[in-house]
Parts: C-alpha cells; sequence; structure tokens
C-alpha cells in the first residue's frame, strides 16, 4: 500500500522546487511584517489612551487649612483723646464712618479747642510787642527825643543864670538897703544922743537955778521931762537900729541860703537831664539782652500754647480708613473704645490660626487661598504668606464644628491679600474665614 502511495506523488522538477522555496520566504516575510506593524499601532493607541487618561486626571491638591479672621494690615486700633485730657468731649467730629484719612488728618476737635486757640492768639501778640521793643532799643533814640531832651538841658541851664543873677541883685540890694539903714540909723541914734545931752545939760542948770531960788520948781519939772523924753527916744532909736539891722541881715541869710539851694537843685536837674540824654543816645548790651530775653519767652510761651492747643486736636496716626466711630459730637470720649476705630484697609491680611503640629509645613512666600465661611464674599480670595508668628496659643476664632476641640494649641499666620482682593473685603474687618496655604 506504501508503496502504492510512493508510485503515485508525482515527481517536482529542480526548477519546480526552487519556486516553492520563493514563494514560502515572501510568505513568511509578509506575515512578519504585519505582525510588526500590529504591534507597533497597538503601542502608539496605548500611549495615546495612556496620555488622555493622564489629561484627565485632575491634579490632587496638598494644603494646610486653617480657620482665621481679616483685618487690616498693622491691625484696626482705637483713636482716643491724649491721656492729660480725661474727661474731654468731643466738640466737633470731622469724619464720619467709611472715609479715607491721610496721616496727620484731624479726626476730632476736643472741648478745650476754643480757650487754647484763644490763648496761641493772645501770645502771639506778646511776641510782637516784645519784638518791637527790642526793634526800638536796638535802633536807639529817635532825633526828635534827642533835641526835646537837649531844650530841656538849655532851658535848665538858662534858668540856673537867670536865678544866679536874680539872687545876685536881690542879695546886693538887701546889703545896701542894710548900709543905708545903718547909716541913717547911726545919724539918727546921733542926733538923739546930742538931744540927750543937752537936756541933761539944760537940766542941770535948771537945777541949780531952782536951788537958788531963781526958777519954780513947776519950770525944773518941765525941763527935767523934756531931758527924760529925749532919753526915751534915743532908747527907742537904738532898739529901732537893732531891729532893723538884724531884720537885714536875716533877710540877707535867707536870700543867700534860697540862692544856694534853687542853684543846686537846678544844676541837678540839669545833671540828671544831661544822663538822661546820654541814656537816650546809648544803645546799652544790657537793654538789648533784656529785650531779647523778652522775646525769647514769648517765644517759649507761645511755643506751649502751640503744643497746648495740639491737645484739642485728635489726629489719624497713619492713613487709613475710618471703622466705626464710638463718640459722637458733644459726647464724652469713651474711656474704652476712644473716638474711632481705624485701620489700614488698603493692604488687608489674613490671620490664620495654623495648628501647632502643622506649623513646620508653612513657609514664607506660600500661596494661600482664603474663602468666607459665611458667604460674605462668593469667590475664594488669594494672598501670599507673609509673616508666621512666634507664640502657641489658643484659637480666638470659634469654628462652627460642634465636634472641634477649642483648646488645640495655634500659631498665628498672616497672609498678605493680592492689592484687588483686598479691594474686595477692604469693608469686611473681623469677618471669619477658611484659609488653605498651598503647599
Amino acid at each position: 500500500m506504501g508503496e502504492d502511495i510512493k508510485q503515485n506523488k508525482p515527481i517536482l522538477s529542480k526548477s519546480g522546487r526552487r519556486w516553492i522555496v520563493i514563494v514560502s520566504a515572501l510568505g513568511i516575510l509578509i506575515t512578519g511584517g504585519a505582525i510588526i506593524y500590529s504591534q507597533s499601532i497597538t503601542k502608539q493607541r496605548d500611549l495615546e489612551a495612556a496620555e488622555r487618561v493622564k489629561k484627565a486626571e485632575k491634579p490632587k491638591i496638598r494644603a494646610v487649612s486653617a480657620i482665621g479672621r481679616l483685618e487690616p494690615q498693622g491691625e484696626a486700633i482705637k483713636v482716643s483723646s491724649p491721656p492729660d485730657l480725661g474727661g474731654a468731649k468731643v466738640e466737633k467730629l470731622m469724619v464720619k464712618e467709611g472715609d479715607r484719612v491721610k496721616k496727620g488728618q484731624v479726626i476730632a476737635l476736643l472741648d478745650g479747642y476754643n480757650r487754647q486757640k484763644a490763648r496761641v492768639d493772645l501770645v502771639q501778640k506778646d511776641i510782637e510787642i516784645a519784638q518791637a521793643n527790642l526793634a526800638i532799643i536796638q535802633s536807639g533814640a529817635k532825633e526828635g527825643e534827642i533835641n526835646a531832651q537837649r531844650a530841656t538841658i538849655a532851658r535848665l541851664q538858662a534858668q540856673l543864670q537867670g536865678q544866679k543873677a536874680s539872687y545876685k541883685a536881690k542879695i546886693a540890694r538887701l546889703r545896701a538897703e542894710l548900709e543905708g539903714e545903718t547909716n541913717t540909723q547911726k545919724a539918727t541914734i546921733e542926733r538923739l544922743e546930742a538931744q540927750v545931752g543937752n537936756a541933761e545939760r539944760e537940766y542941770a542948770r535948771y537945777k541949780k537955778l531952782s536951788e537958788d531960788g531963781v526958777i519954780s520948781a513947776s519950770n525944773l519939772d518941765q525941763v527935767g521931762l523934756k531931758e527924760e523924753t529925749n532919753r526915751k527916744a534915743l532908747i527907742e532909736g537904738q532898739s529901732n537900729y537893732s531891729k532893723t539891722i538884724e531884720t537885714l541881715k536875716e533877710q540877707i541869710k535867707e536870700a543867700q541860703a534860697n540862692q544856694t539851694e534853687t542853684l543846686n537843685t537846678l544844676s541837678k536837674q540839669i545833671l540828671e537831664a544831661e544822663a538822661t540824654l546820654d541814656k537816650i543816645k546809648e544803645i546799652r548790651p544790657v537793654d538789648i539782652n533784656k529785650a531779647e530775653a523778652e522775646v525769647a519767652k514769648a517765644q517759649a510761651d507761645y511755643n506751649r500754647a502751640k503744643e497746648d492747643l495740639k491737645l484739642a486736636f485728635v489726629t489719624a496716626p497713619f492713613a487709613g480708613q475710618v471703622l466705626k466711630i464710638y463718640s459722637h459730637q458733644g459726647e464724652k470720649v469713651s474711656e474704652t473704645n476712644g473716638i474711632v476705630e481705624m485701620g489700614q484697609t488698603d493692604q488687608m491680611i489674613a490671620v490664620a490660626e495654623v495648628y501647632e503640629s502643622d506649623i513646620a509645613k508653612v513657609k514664607l512666600g506660600q500661596t494661600a487661598l482664603i474663602r468666607s465661611e459665611n458667604g460674605t464674599f462668593a469667590e475664594a480670595i488669594k494672598g501670599q504668606v507673609a509673616e508666621i508668628g512666634f507664640k502657641v496659643g489658643k484659637k480666638d476664632v470659634l469654628n462652627t464644628d460642634p465636634a472641634a476641640d477649642v483648646d488645640v494649641r495655634v500659631i498665628e499666620v498672616k497672609i498678605r491679600l493680592t492689592p484687588e482682593d483686598s479691594q474686595k473685603v477692604a469693608r469686611l474687618t473681623n469677618s471669619k474665614v477658611t484659609a488653605e496655604i498651598l503647599l
């Protein structure tokens, strides 16, 4: 049977076998190429699919979460009256809530303003007066004053010369009168003495005649009476002489004394007038120093009055925004809250209370997303970590989660908001927020 089969197999020629080999090789090549192409297409599709999956995946955000509050940069402060003015009242309020103020801008006037302003005006006038007095001293006396004083001296000197001449003439007249009276009174006394001598001799002659009985006793008595009368006239003449001479001498002494007193007085007045002239003409350093000291004192009083006036002004310590008014016009300044609360709302920050366990992950410059926990603002706002606190403390902002640990230890991290986002939340000081600090 086997032999039959072998006998029936066709016998190929040498050329036919060659073609069979060639055809088989081509089939193998075509099959291998198809397999390689198919694998390449599959690999490319897998890569494209993997890329699409990679792009479709959302990156996982890693962050440190914390709750916090919004506040102006530098914190909100309460502006009050100076501590020296306890019990002061607001006389005039110059701002309202929401106003933006510059550094040094007047926020309010206190009730001592009008009184202190009047004090400043008064002291300023004192300065002007002191400066005017100094200018007068520095410029010296006016020519008119000098001439007037010189005229006074000339008048006194003329009066002195006049008084000298007057008293000289008066004393000369009294001396001449004394001399004349002396001579007259002497002549009178000599005449009376002669009459007395004649009467005495006549009485002696009549007395002898009476003794001889030539004349009667009555005739003797008449002669005796005449003699007595002449003697009394002599005594009276001598008395008048003494009185007249003494009177004239006293008048001369009085005139001389008055002359001395008057001339001394006028001489003294002339010396005083000359001294006054020298004083008017002289610009003494001591006078200038005194006037300059008075100017300096007035200036010091003025500076003090201005400082006291400043106490009546309540000014903004920095440029910012008025957040709340606590003391209105006519009210006493609040001892606890002052007059206004203000902050630098141009630059807002978020104060995030980061858990002590997470603080090591927070670095300066990290980006943070801030969201309102109560929906006060809709979109998340951005900022950067600007300051990391150094103190571990308790929470200030309470979490709404009733299961949250209120005694957890936290560190304050200040996140500076972008200028655009600061404007969005400028009116939301102390608003509660959540912060995500991106790692």
